[in-house]
């Protein structure tokens, strides 16, 4: 049995009867249907939290508080309200598909938002294809996901493949290289889950393949608290470039330890939580030059007012990351004009549409092939207090990398 609190969230109308429980509804049930019941289990605890309070759980709550201040999603010639019901998952695998479960078969939800983080989007695919939901995994990012979509139909992986991602890294490094900004040492490091496994793995051929030399490799435990001796080992080799494939609480520990060390590579690059807005709130002008995995196009006017609108509605005024937030909104808003295009619930219809639509978002048109976008960011840094994308360079909106990173501050 899940523990956690269940939400309700009507907007327009709370205690209107709910239709719920069909796949596919005829046109005089649509016109019944009274709500649209939308369920999620997501990271409230656990070592998941912190990344699902940033980039999953606001834009959820923006989307729906949107849409039902609208007038609610659009069947046919009326609009409904969504409703709301959540679980905490407790960044536990077993607790997502006990969670999924129970609003598959309990709760009887129309549609289901995903999981924050690539282990439980893996973990919670089974489910969903199974019971037939719409799965738009908006942060997840591995090298299944091609073989993913086939074997999951259903399922929609908008943050790429991990060997993207490497592959575009390396290839900036490559360019730097041969501008003479870096020399060929690499040091990497990466976490014990399957973001930094696959990232890890892709990385490793792509930069022997290059031809850098890779002094460093080591992997350390989702939870470890002391980074400090791992960050020594790696200043003492001196490396020009320094990959993390770490989770938000590795990057914000690991690069306060290279600031308190002094550590300062040419290029310094860390994972998940570098575009958060966390990190320069903690670090200030010490982010100035730091890379990370992700980017947007931020003087784009679509961004610009989504970060508005993000910051308006969320608890003190909390900015959205510099990557997979925007990613969210934007695949809520492709689930939206889906089921408004279908105009009833039915989730097979939904998923067809999915898989065969344009979609305007906050990212710009997205269509998908199978069952991915065709466009990503793969590196950004923070440029003026902004993190740009800044790879691949032929993105609207790239801006050049800054070389090398500036040398730390005394905070």
């Amino acid at each position: 049995m899940v523990t956690a609190t269940k939400q309700r969230a009507v907007g327009l109308a709370a205690g209107l009867a709910m239709m719920a429980g069909a796949t596919t509804l005829g046109w005089g049930e649509a016109q019944a249907q009274t709500s649209v019941k939308i369920g999620y289990a997501i990271s409230r605890t656990g070592p998941a939290a912190g990344g699902a309070a940033v980039t999953s759980i606001p834009n959820y709550e923006l989307w729906v508080k949107e849409v039902n201040a609208a007038g609610g999603l659009k069947l046919g010639d009326k609009r409904v309200p969504i409703e709301v019901v959540q679980y905490d998952d407790r960044s536990s695998a077993e607790e997502a598909a006990k969670a999924l479960e129970r609003l598959i078969n309990q709760d009887k939800v129309d549609f289901i938002l995903p999981p924050w983080g690539t282990g439980l989007n893996l973990a919670v695919g089974p489910i969903l294809n199974k019971a037939g939901y719409p799965h738009l995994a908006s942060t997840a990012v591995t090298d299944r996901a091609p073989e993913l979509a086939k074997r999951w139909p259903n399922s929609f992986w908008l943050l790429g493949t991990s060997a993207d991602a490497s592959k575009t890294l390396v290839e900036l490094l490559v360019k730097l290289r041969g501008e003479g900004k870096i020399g060929d040492t690499v040091a990497m490091v990466s976490i014990a889950d399957g973001f930094g496994i696959d990232l890890s793995a892709a990385a490793r051929p792509a930069l022997a393949a290059a031809k850098f030399k890779l002094a460093y490799d080591k992997t350390y435990p989702v939870g470890t608290q002391d980074l400090g001796p791992i960050v020594n080992e790696v200043k003492a080799l001196n490396p020009d470039t320094f990959i993390a494939f770490s989770y938000p609480p590795d990057t914000i520990a690991i690069t306060e330890q290279a600031r308190i060390s002094g550590f300062n590579p040419k290029v310094y690059y860390t994972g998940v939580g570098t575009a958060f807005p966390l990190f320069k709130q903690k670090f200030g002008a010490n982010a100035e030059g730091v890379m990370g995995i992700g980017g947007w196009s931020g003087d784009s006017p679509a961004i610009k007012d989504y970060l508005a609108r993000h910051k308006a509605s969320a608890a003190n005024g909390a900015e959205p990351d510099r990557w997979a937030s925007a990613v969210t909104f934007a695949s809520l808003q492709m689930l939206q004009q889906a089921i408004e295009r279908v105009g009833k619930v039915d989730r097979a219809a939904v998923i067809k549409d999915l898989q065969t639509g344009s979609f305007d978002t906050v990212i710009g048109k997205v269509k998908f092939e199978n069952n991915m976008p065709t466009n990503y960011w793969w590196v950004g840094q923070w440029q003026d207090g902004e993190f740009y994308g800044v790879a691949p360079s032929g993105n609207a909106g790239a801006r050049q990398p800054i070389l090398p990173k500036p040398a730390w501050k005394t905070q």
